[in-house]
């Protein structure tokens, strides 16, 4: 209690936050940075209990993609489309052209099996057509279909909803930030899952390679 009142005595010509980490800083004569980085961070669950910034990181965005899920799951209920995949293949398709299946499959970021069943079953419901590649004639190039762009256009309302209340409330200078984040991670993450390494090498590969000592 002595401590405390000193604390809280001493604190009104020092700059240390008036939280627990401020008082412990001040008891261990922290500097003035270390204040400034603690009401820098955020609050997370568990982190008086030592729960780190990349468990909470890992948390908070498989949340988010199950989140995501659920609305994607809506927008497309009463449709001709089977899983959110479905329409996020078209989408693609439709945005960027025709391209060979492993292209399309990774842009997806789906493994082959996983990739090549939603692409047999678009070509079944008709939504997307498959033609021989010009350059590799053992290649089959995939576009989305007549079809597929009506049913696509019919569902396009209800998407731009379901991603709409998936930004949530954020303001647009902090979808913005977001968004370079996001890129940024992505950026780390895309190469090291175009190669493919196997399950049982794939952490200890990738912690090899990589101190994490990144900014």
């Amino acid at each position: 209690m002595t401590l405390l009142e000193e604390f809280e005595s001493d604190n009104k010509t020092s700059s240390y936050p008036s939280t627990i980490e401020g008082f412990k800083l001040w008891v261990s004569g922290g500097k003035k940075v270390d204040c400034e980085n603690i009401l820098d961070e955020p609050y997370w669950e568990g982190k008086e209990n030592g729960r780190t910034a990349e468990s909470a990181i890992s948390t908070l965005l498989v949340h988010l993609n199950r989140y995501a899920k659920t609305y994607s799951k809506s927008a497309i209920i009463n449709s001709e489309f089977s899983t959110q995949e479905d329409f996020i293949y078209l989408i693609n398709l439709k945005a960027f052209g025709e391209m060979n299946k492993m292209a399309l499959i990774k842009k997806n970021i789906h493994d082959k099996p996983v990739g090549m069943l939603i692409i047999a079953r678009l070509l079944r419901q008709k939504l997307v057509e498959q033609t021989e590649c010009d350059v590799d004639k053992r290649s089959k190039l995939i576009r989305i279909s007549e079809k597929g762009l009506v049913v696509i256009e019919r569902q396009m309302e209800k998407i731009r909803q379901a991603t709409n209340i998936v930004a949530g409330n954020l303001t647009h200078k902090e979808k913005m930030d977001l968004i370079r984040i996001l890129n940024k991670l992505d950026a780390f993450h895309y190469p090291i899952f175009s190669r493919n390494i196997h399950s049982d090498e794939l952490i200890s590969t990738v912690y090899d390679e990589y101190t994490f000592n990144i900014s």
